[in-house]
């Protein structure tokens, strides 16, 4: 048994370490490096919510705003109060886990339908706030992201946040995959077949839920933060409602509660809208179609069911 939940483990890793190392061979242009940065990126905050609702079962509808408080913590700290931008990012991404500290402590007392409806008002407030603070944070129209330095090196270019996303990921990936088989992440994927049940064997029901909210706010976070300083400019559409709505359906379709679907459920909803380009105005049509197809056919996500069918095929 540890045997195969080390197989599962390093190999879920070893997947993605050799699919991160291909990537720049078959990239024609700096281009396709920066969208698949994007994807690491997306695939990070992706992660984080995987271990609140794929792990512990709990649903998140305003994940985006934690997204926004990584992205505009990164602005605000340089432009405001002078910090510098990799120490702006980490602050903020332990802000954001302070905020979802004191906030999921009353609302993950909810479940279900009226978990989601909370979560949901907790983002459209952070995403009001973006909008409205025009002194602090642009406003409608945004702010500008000062370009982070290490040891006075400036980090730009596509390549290399190409290579800092694919680490960024690779670490988020290695804690998640480390978190779920431990006892913490068995306690949680308890909770996620029933809170009930989990409670009658002595699980602390509250803490875990509130450690998982921590954590996935934390991954959103770091990927806001990432994203500002990799496009230079952030906007309250971070925090906006179809974000969350993007982030819940990366992970919907890649795989509920799979490290692998995340990714790809992250990647398959960055680069389908820049492949269907061509459709111009049918644009989103398509994908939605294309969505729906995906789910009629792979309800239990694509990498659940791929894995399903490799399992098969070697029987």
């Amino acid at each position: 048994m540890l045997a195969a939940a080390l197989r599962h483990r390093y190999g879920a890793l070893a997947v993605l370490i050799v699919i991160i190392a291909l990537v720049p061979l078959i990239a024609p242009s700096a281009f396709h490096l920066r969208v698949a940065a994007l994807v690491w990126v997306f695939a990070l905050a992706a992660l984080g919510l995987t271990i609140l609702t794929g792990f512990a079962g709990q649903i998140s509808l305003g994940h985006a705003g934690f997204l926004g408080l990584g992205a505009y913590g990164a602005a605000i700290g340089p432009a405001h109060l002078g910090l510098h931008p990799l120490l702006a990012l980490l602050l903020s991404a332990a802000f954001a886990g302070l905020v979802a500290w004191l906030v999921g402590r009353p609302i993950l007392r909810l479940k279900g339908y009226a978990l989601a409806i909370a979560t949901l008002g907790f983002g459209l407030i952070l995403s009001l706030l973006f909008n409205n603070e025009g002194d602090l944070t642009g406003g409608p129209d945004g702010m500008a992201v000062k370009a982070p330095t290490l040891f006075g090196w400036r980090i730009a270019g596509a390549a290399t946040w190409y290579w800092l996303t694919a680490g960024a990921l690779l670490l988020g990936a290695w804690i998640a995959l480390n978190l779920r088989s431990s006892p913490a992440g068995r306690a949680l994927r308890a909770l996620h077949d029933s809170e009930t049940a989990a409670a009658g064997t002595g699980i602390d029901v509250a803490g875990r839920k509130l450690a998982a909210f921590v954590i996935s706010a934390v991954y959103a976070a770091v990927a806001g933060g990432l994203l500002a300083g990799m496009n230079g400019l952030v906007t309250p559409d971070a925090a906006g409602f179809l974000q969350s709505i993007e982030l819940v359906a990366m992970v919907i379709i890649g795989g509920l509660g799979s490290v692998l679907g995340a990714v790809v459920g992250a990647a398959l909803l960055v680069v389908l809208p820049q492949a269907l380009t061509a459709f111009q105005e049918y644009e989103q049509a398509v994908l939605g179609l294309l969505i729906m197809g995906f789910m009629i056919a792979l309800p239990a996500g694509i990498v659940p069911a791929l894995h399903r069918l490799l399992l098969e095929r070697l029987r």
